[in-house]
């Protein structure tokens, strides 16, 4: 298999001195686990399934429940959304590579994927922002908060997040053509990623990594210190409330997205970090992150909602009942 591979590279980067924007690029996957592949795609498809079944639930139970139109719940669905994009564009063609050794992706369709995987990420990000100041305004200023967060309000915000997302990554998949791929097609992943090509570009990058860089601080940064911040005002106000129970009961309101949070932040940064700054650690172990960033983020955010709010776990109960039709 390595002398197969090693082969395969040698012939692709022969080709590529000659065409320095290949028709293809070459995923090999998670390097050093190729023999593994077929074991790994099974927990992934599991997981796929899974964000698919829970996050179309969501949205179903959120769309056929009047109750439940809530910006909490708006704001859910439209990371839902996102979630579901994410995840679609990288994992089918990595159950592919894995299943059938379908190595090959198109130029386009690479910078497309690189494109909707970065921008929805972005957006994902956004959300979680938005959720905060939902939390922050029902907590903080609970008497305004239909005054606040109106429809009009959650549908422009929602807007501004995706309007943000798009147009900040959208030179991504332009940086990306006008760099020649002289060395080789060979991308040491399971999906396009921008570092990833970045690597195999015979040229100098370094602007286009400080463009990356910048946008990658102009959204998922600050909307993660927006978040902390949002948090320490409503820890400031839920300490002044009387009595413990009424504190406990506050801040299981926000236990729900803290969790998310956690589950989506951590993978996020540990991916950022070790591409620019973690030389040492492993290839397989950087691309195994980035891919639970991918897939468990959209498995575990609808399941964390389902299990901690009681109104969708409710809905959830009916809607999987036989015995009982939905009201």
């Amino acid at each position: 298999m390595k002398r197969k591979l090693k082969h395969l590279t040698l012939v692709m980067s022969a080709y590529n001195k000659t065409d320095a924007h290949p028709l293809t690029f070459i995923l090999i996957g998670i390097p050093g686990l190729e023999a593994a592949h077929i074991w790994i795609s099974i927990p992934f498809s599991v997981v796929y399934l899974l964000a698919l079944l829970g996050n179309c639930s969501l949205l179903f139970i959120v769309k056929t429940d009047p109750s439940l139109r809530e910006p909490m719940y708006l704001f859910l669905c439209m990371l839902a959304v996102a979630d579901l994009v994410v995840c679609t564009t990288a994992v089918p063609k990595l159950l592919s590579l894995f299943w059938f050794h379908d190595r090959e992706i198109r130029f386009e369709a690479c910078l497309t994927q690189v494109f909707l995987i970065h921008s929805c990420s972005t957006m994902e990000s956004g959300f979680f922002l938005a959720m905060a100041f939902d939390r922050y305004v029902a907590i903080c200023n609970p008497l305004r908060h239909s005054a606040i967060l109106t429809h009009t309000v959650i549908g422009g915000t929602g807007l501004a997040i995706v309007l943000r997302g798009t147009a900040l990554l959208s030179p991504h998949p332009f940086l990306l053509r006008w760099l020649p791929y002289c060395r080789t097609n060979v991308i040491s992943h399971t999906y396009c990623e921008f570092m990833a090509l970045i690597k195999i570009a015979c040229a100098e990058t370094r602007i286009r990594r400080a463009y990356s860089l910048t946008v990658a601080f102009l959204t998922g940064g600050v909307d993660f210190i927006l978040i902390v911040c949002s948090y320490v005002l409503i820890l400031r106000t839920v300490f002044h409330l009387p009595s413990k129970d009424a504190r406990l009961k506050t801040l299981g309101t926000c236990g729900s997205h803290v969790c998310v949070i956690l589950v989506s932040y951590t993978p996020a940064f540990f991916s950022f970090f070790t591409h620019r700054f973690g030389h040492r650690v492993a290839l397989h172990v950087h691309i195994f992150v980035a891919n639970i960033y991918l897939l468990v983020p959209p498995m575990v955010n609808p399941i964390i909602y389902g299990i901690r709010t009681k109104r969708i776990r409710d809905r959830v109960l009916k809607l999987f009942s036989f015995s009982k039709p939905l009201k």
